[in-house]
């Protein structure tokens, strides 16, 4: 018997499940329960695709039948993973890190239908403007920062903040779509709409 959707997002995160729904696919979430620790010594790739992997394979383990997608994205300056920040302080002094300077968002994707497995990663680099102190409080005071790695949104008010985007910006926002959609025709799912 076949399933009433065409894939599992195993991730909770609304970017992603925006993407995959403007390619016209359905689709079930499962979320999975992954340790996002980071290992001593690993590197800021290695620790994203790692996640990656290991949040599609938790899910592939349960839903063998399934073409299972799973993404992980970061932000990195200095070497520095950029988790989500804790308070509205935090918040600022990460886009205080982060003012006039270019940092790398990494996005790993793994897909995973039986034995094929494809993975993706993108690196894509972000050119902050100068910021002030009255614009960085202005943009925290708007509560975007919110549950945001990096303290930014690049598809939201976060754009004002932004001088330049190297790279992918969808893959900054969460999953780089344009490669997840080719990826998944090698594995016969076509996109089926195309958003006007």
């Amino acid at each position: 018997m076949s399933s009433s959707y065409d894939l599992i997002l195993a991730s909770s995160s609304p970017r992603r499940k925006d993407f995959i729904t403007k390619l016209g696919l359905n689709f079930q979430i499962v979320k999975p329960d992954a340790d996002e620790t980071v290992l001593v010594g690993e590197s800021a790739s290695d620790y994203v695709k790692r996640m990656a992997n290991e949040k599609a394979n938790i899910v592939a383990a349960l839903h063998s039948n399934d073409i299972v997608l799973a993404a992980d994205t970061i932000v990195v300056c200095d070497n520095r993973i950029l988790g989500k920040p804790v308070n509205r302080e935090d918040a600022k002094n990460i886009l205080r890190l982060l003012s006039g300077r270019t940092h790398e968002v990494m996005t790993a994707v793994c897909i995973i239908k039986g034995d094929e497995e494809i993975e993706i990663f993108e690196v894509t680099k972000v050119t902050f403007a100068p910021l002030t102190e009255e614009l960085i409080d202005t943009y925290v005071a708007s509560g975007e920062c919110d549950d945001k790695s990096g303290a930014y949104a690049v598809q939201g008010i976060g754009a004002m903040l932004i001088q330049k985007v190297e790279g992918s910006v969808s893959s900054v926002v969460g999953l780089p779509i344009c490669q997840v959609r080719c990826a998944l025709e090698k594995l016969g799912l076509k996109a089926r709409t195309v958003m006007a």
